[in-house]
């Protein structure tokens, strides 16, 4: 698959405001949902599509999904319309639902870039992003937004990635699609008070808040950013992070430092009912199937 720099990569390559919690926004009847089906009442088990073998073909990799015990994937940004159609055909006959698209354009090519070219480029690869999720029937686009750099300011990234976001709305509009953007170790979006503004600001149902439990270890309380969020998010990510005498690594779910009880609270309490998507290293079917049985555990409390 075409994916460019690993997400992965991306964290480990990079380093990681004051106002009262924003209220949610209610945008009436007509308003996007990213939950996965009217009167469910439990959150969904999904994992990336990057865990799977990939030395099986997509028709294989969909069929193990379901054997380990998820009921749904996480894609990735695909430019080869052959090979999208491979994979809504393997999801399809699998009965396994892609929920979510993790756009890959925006890693080497960021929105907040002052450079046009750039934009352009993470721009297509959003357009192309949401057109795989409409194709595949996924209700979100997963977006980093901005990245700070000794180019770019916070402030700059601000500004630049929300103007840069608001020309894609009509798009996600037309094909139904919410643009869901992440904090993630960009030195950005690094408050749960911040964050809720962010989204807010853009004053449109589609676009929401893809949450990562593990990107906010480092400087905050999981727990603390879901209840700031509330109804603003849209998607889920699982992993879990470790601080060490001389750093840190990135662990498997419960061996870690995440409060996973508190965690499994907070989602109660803001009657979160989407999906839950793990994004860990990949493994074969004894490994993912550990690895749903921890999910179970920890955030289902099954």
């Amino acid at each position: 698959m075409k994916s460019g720099r690993s997400r992965r990569d991306f964290l480990k390559a990079s380093v990681a405001a004051g106002a009262a919690p924003w209220a949610a926004l209610s945008y009436g009847p007509g308003a996007p949902s990213a939950s996965p089906s009217p009167g469910s009442n439990h959150i969904r088990k999904a994992l990336q599509i990057s865990m799977l073998p990939k030395q099986l073909s997509y028709a294989e990799r969909f069929k193990l999904v379901r054997e380990v015990g998820f009921e749904a994937v996480e894609g990735q940004t695909v430019t080869d319309e052959h090979e999208a159609q491979e994979i809504k055909k393997a999801a399809d006959d699998a009965k396994v639902r892609i929920h979510s698209v993790m756009n890959m354009a925006h890693w080497d090519n960021p929105l907040s870039s002052s450079d046009p070219a750039v934009v352009e480029k993470s721009l297509d690869g959003m357009r192309t992003s949401l057109r795989n999720a409409k194709l595949w029937g996924a209700e979100t686009v997963l977006l980093v937004p901005a990245v700070v750099n000794p180019q770019t300011s916070y402030r700059e990234a601000w500004v630049r990635s929300q103007k840069q976001i608001r020309k894609l709305l009509p798009l996600a509009e037309e094909l139904k699609v919410i643009i869901a953007v992440e904090e993630v170790w960009n030195k950005f979006l690094l408050s749960p008070l911040e964050f809720p503004k962010y989204v807010d600001e853009f004053q449109s149902p589609w676009v929401k808040a893809y949450f990562d439990v593990g990107n906010v270890v480092l400087y905050g309380y999981p727990q603390d950013w879901i209840r700031n969020l509330g109804k603003r998010i849209a998607k889920i990510h699982l992993k879990d992070f470790k601080r060490l005498e001389d750093g840190y690594r990135w662990v498997n779910l419960g061996e870690g430092d995440i409060d996973w009880p508190a965690v499994r609270k907070a989602f109660a309490d803001i009657g979160y009912t989407g999906y839950a998507t793990t994004e860990l290293e990949g493994g074969d079917e004894a490994y993912l199937r550990d690895v749903g049985q921890r999910v179970d555990r920890l955030v289902l409390g099954m």
